[in-house]
């Protein structure tokens, strides 16, 4: 799991899970007696009782962690006909039923209890509100902005720039129209023909100019993605190869229509569907 990919309310499930299995080794009951009484009065934590710690505390956490894969998965998986992310949903909110029962029939709940049925509301409302709260959407880690890559095989302050993958000039997005003032062409731009010099032969009838590169020609090129998006494989199948996390440089090597084949940086290669807003080098 990429950890860019955490939204906001991933980040406050992930808090009040530690938050809760924290308190399940707290004592459950306190006690009011002079120090010396309580002294001799062992006060149990909740995973000496069973009911409280698997029917409560871990029922809480394990919730989060249903919520949390299920979103991380590309394509949601499900149990008995319901989804992950619902199935975690009804244990989060399971968990902070029974907790607020534990309190109400307690004649003097300990640290451990009071701490768990805070930590056990607050994973039920974030992970009801985390799909419906436009703020809770964000990304918990904001991605730093991407560095310049060096060309393959030199080190950093090396080599000439412009040279193969080096992000010379001004960088152009993805699809744009270049500016005639800095040279080059834009990614997917049509091959310019050279203009005939004058000569003898300039007003003779000119011929189809075959030394001209075809519309198909791709040279390869560095890019970075705004937010993380998955690669799949080439052959077509559904299920993706890696992720793309952005503030990484890219190496887009092939075009196939609005699609990009890229490699990462341990050697797989894989089909970039969705190249809208990415950053080329």
């Amino acid at each position: 799991m990429n950890i860019r990919s955490l939204t906001r309310g991933d980040g406050v499930l992930i808090g009040a899970a530690v938050v809760l299995f924290i308190a399940s080794f707290l004592d459950v009951t306190g006690c009011d007696a002079p120090d010396n009484i309580c002294d001799q009065v062992e006060s149990a934590f909740s995973w000496e009782m069973s009911p409280l710690g698997w029917g409560s505390f871990f029922l809480g956490i394990a919730g989060a962690a249903l919520v949390i894969v299920s979103r991380a998965l590309p394509q949601p998986r499900k149990v008995a006909g319901l989804e992950l992310g619902q199935v975690g949903v009804a244990f989060t909110i399971a968990s902070a039923w029974t907790m607020l029962m534990w309190v109400f029939e307690s004649n003097n709940a300990g640290a451990g209890l009071i701490l768990g049925v805070i930590a056990s509301l607050i994973l039920a409302a974030g992970a009801v509100a985390a799909p419906l709260v436009p703020a809770l959407q964000g990304p918990l880690v904001g991605a730093p902005a991407p560095q310049a890559p060096q060309p393959y095989g030199m080190q950093p302050g090396q080599g000439v720039p412009g040279g193969y993958g080096y992000p010379g000039g001004a960088q152009q997005p993805y699809g744009s129209q270049p500016d005639p003032s800095l040279g080059g062409q834009g990614f997917g731009a049509q091959p310019q023909a050279h203009q005939p010099q004058p000569g003898p032969q300039a007003a003779a009838p000119q011929q189809p100019q075959a030394a001209a590169a075809p519309t198909g020609d791709f040279t390869a090129f560095w890019f970075a993605v705004p937010a993380a998006r998955p690669l799949y494989a080439e052959d077509g199948s559904a299920a993706p190869i890696a992720e793309l996390a952005p503030g990484t440089w890219y190496l887009a090597v092939e075009q196939r229509g609005q699609a990009l084949v890229a490699q990462t940086q341990d050697g797989r290669r894989g089909v970039l569907q969705d190249t809208t807003g990415i950053q080329r080098g």
